[in-house]
């Protein structure tokens, strides 16, 4: 390889996790970011590198179009998707916990709010606000003026802040509640999931038409108890397993040894308000490996 060649790959590794992030926040799933990854490669490959002078801002900047460019496009066939769509989770390491912020932007309460944006907003609120990038840089990404990019970010900000989870839960309280929860769900105590539930809990199932799920959203914490419960009823050879999903305390379900399901939890005011079970095969490849998340 050549001199060119060498500074484009250590640049590019150098930078890599990051713009994993970027695109994995922007999209949701780790499947098409890895294949954003691989056309920012290509374009990034062929960049005059003599020409840039801010290989970071470069490199997200092309990663940000790409993913732009992607998400509109899966953002259609999500209309046609079997059930609720629910983000890819992804078994991250302990560093990514460490870094609250980080962690609070890429777990699934907060990935479920992002898709409520429209694309532009979603890429905008996600580079400002986690990433913290300049307006100015934003708005080379997103092909907006920075007086655009700045209005944009202030109704994005305004939108998120009405839906995401209310306060941010300390690890303890997260351990304590996913533990109360498991020792609940594997007895099938529906006394014991009531109290941890609340009120206004909402389940949703991702089976994509592959692995049985519901539907629909499932409310109200006598609704959802029951049918957790339900599930411990009919499957014996059960087991759940703590990990680290998405920033958070998490449980993988394993039937009969095999990935099953995995559940994350939305917490708000010491109890649960949503339950994200992920069963569609296609979205748990991740889940076999860390993935390496910075910011």
């Amino acid at each position: 390889m050549d001199g060119h060649g060498d500074l484009a790959v250590d640049a590019f590794v150098t930078h890599r996790n990051l713009l994993f992030t970027v695109a994995y926040e922007l999209l949701g799933s780790a499947a098409d970011a890895e294949d954003v990854l691989q056309e920012t490669w290509l374009r990034w490959a062929d960049a005059d590198l003599a020409a840039v002078r801010d290989q970071r801002a470069y490199l997200v900047r092309i990663t940000t179009r790409l993913a732009l460019n992607r998400l509109r496009a899966v953002g259609r066939r999500r209309e046609s998707y079997v059930g609720s769509w629910l983000p890819e989770p992804l078994l991250t390491a302990p560093d990514v916990a460490d870094d609250v912020e980080l962690a609070e932007s890429v777990s699934m309460a907060m990935l479920l709010v992002l898709e409520t944006l429209a694309p532009t907003e979603r890429a905008v609120f996600v580079l400002r606000e986690v990433f913290d990038l300049a307006y100015d840089e934003i708005a080379e990404a997103v092909d907006k003026s920075p007086a655009a990019v700045r209005q944009i970010a202030h109704r994005a900000r305004a939108h998120v802040a009405a839906r995401r989870p209310r306060g941010r839960v300390s690890p303890a309280e997260s351990r304590r509640v996913l533990e109360a929860f498991q020792a609940a769900l594997e007895t099938g105590d529906v006394q014991g999931l009531l109290d941890v539930l609340a009120p206004d809990v909402v389940l949703l199932g991702d089976g994509g038409g592959i692995r049985p799920a519901v539907l629909r959203p499932v409310a109200g914490a006598d609704k959802v108890a029951r049918l957790l419960s339900a599930t411990h009823l009919r499957v014996a050879t059960m087991a759940l397993h703590p990990a680290q999903v998405n920033g958070h305390p998490a449980l993988i379900l394993r039937l009969d040894g095999a990935l099953d399901t995995v559940l994350t939890l939305r917490i708000d005011d010491g109890l649960v308000s949503g339950v994200y079970a992920v069963r569609n095969p296609e979205k748990l490849s991740h889940l076999r490996r860390e993935t390496a998340l910075r910011r």
